[in-house]
């Protein structure tokens, strides 16, 4: 009998590979793709026609350290992680990037960080 645990991770990778059958990035518009942990959230915008990952932004990156404040919540941090993302996309002169979930529900932590994003000036 599988756990509780494994079930959620295979059902999880089950939505990925059907999220990515429909979502690819190109040079125009890049992919925007979300990775999560229990404590931190990754995002990366990846040209998939090259196969080359163009930037990446982490809740573990230093000038998202340097802004949060002990007792911040996940999902505010997210919210930076997604303005950065936008800032550093527009300085390398992305204007709107397609939205890869990873698979994981659009609620919580994604949204912040695709709200962020929005918020930043990013087309998503």
């Amino acid at each position: 009998m599988k756990s509780v645990a494994k079930e959620r991770v295979t059902a999880r990778q089950r939505r990925h590979r059907r999220v990515r059958n429909k979502v690819q990035g190109t040079a125009e518009r890049p992919r925007l793709c979300i990775s999560r942990s229990l404590n931190h959230i990754y995002a990366q915008i990846v040209n998939d026609q090259e196969q080359r990952t163009i930037l990446t932004v982490s809740s573990l990156s230093k000038e998202i350290r340097d802004q949060t404040a002990l007792g911040m919540k996940k999902s505010e941090v997210s919210s930076l992680v997604g303005k950065l993302v936008a800032e550093k996309a527009k300085a390398a002169g992305i204007e709107s990037v397609t939205f890869d979930r990873g698979g994981y529900l659009y609620h919580g932590r994604v949204k912040a960080v695709a709200e962020g994003a929005r918020e930043g000036g990013l087309k998503l």
